[in-house]
């Protein structure tokens, strides 16, 4: 993964063979992220770089994460479960994902059309860190999700999208493998690990179908 928030808007987040490429949903959407990342600023926000993409701190706490696939690019709020949404324009990861908090875009002058919706949302998401408001915990399919896993899977699309795909048996796996480390750090190092077998759509001890011998 990259090491410099810049290289995101620049060149992509370094997670897939598409990294600085024509064919990166990042690069393809820089114009739409440059215009996210501004509001972002201009409300306040900290700049950070998380799991590869800029991340947006604000009293201590992860306030939203700019994210890119191939047909949008997104501005995903951490504490999605508290934000009020009056004007019912935050969207679901997937069918089934707790809680709207997504803002997805297709256009940079969509960005622009919702600036004032955008920026008092991060407002609103702000004041919430200054008061230390969480949303209590909720469970996902009869699962109860490690934070780790919840924190990752609200900072990246792509894995939350993969996540919500899997059948309860497979998600349970990963609830389980993770919920036996004691380490906040080696859970977070397990959920990188497992990455691509969400991706690929496996579980946490399943492993690639070896290709099958072409007949004689």
């Amino acid at each position: 993964m990259i090491t410099d928030v810049s290289d995101f808007f620049a060149r992509g987040c370094g997670r897939c063979q598409r990294f600085d490429t024509t064919a990166c949903s990042a690069r393809r959407w820089s114009e739409g992220l440059a215009a996210l990342r501004a509001l972002c600023l201009e409300v306040g926000l900290n700049e950070t770089l998380k799991w590869g993409q800029p991340c947006y701190v604000h009293a201590g706490r992860n306030i939203v994460i700019l994210g890119a696939l191939k047909d949008d690019f997104r501005l995903s709020f951490f504490e999605a479960a508290l934000m009020k949404d009056p004007e019912g324009v935050l969207q679901s990861a997937g069918p089934n994902t707790l809680d709207a908090g997504i803002l997805a875009f297709t256009s940079v002058d969509a960005v622009q059309a919702q600036k004032a919706v955008i920026s008092a949302y991060l407002r609103e998401a702000m004041d919430y860190a200054e008061r230390g408001t969480k949303a209590p915990p909720k469970q996902r399919g009869g699962l109860e999700l490690p934070a780790e896993l919840q924190e990752a899977l609200e900072a990246d699309p792509a894995l939350a999208q993969a996540f919500n795909a899997l059948t309860l048996g497979r998600q349970r796996s990963y609830t389980i493998n993770l919920s036996s480390a004691k380490q906040s750090a080696t859970r977070r190092a397990r959920i990188e690990k497992f990455r691509p077998k969400i991706i690929a759509g496996r579980g946490a001890q399943e492993y690639a179908t070896p290709a099958k011998k072409p007949s004689t």
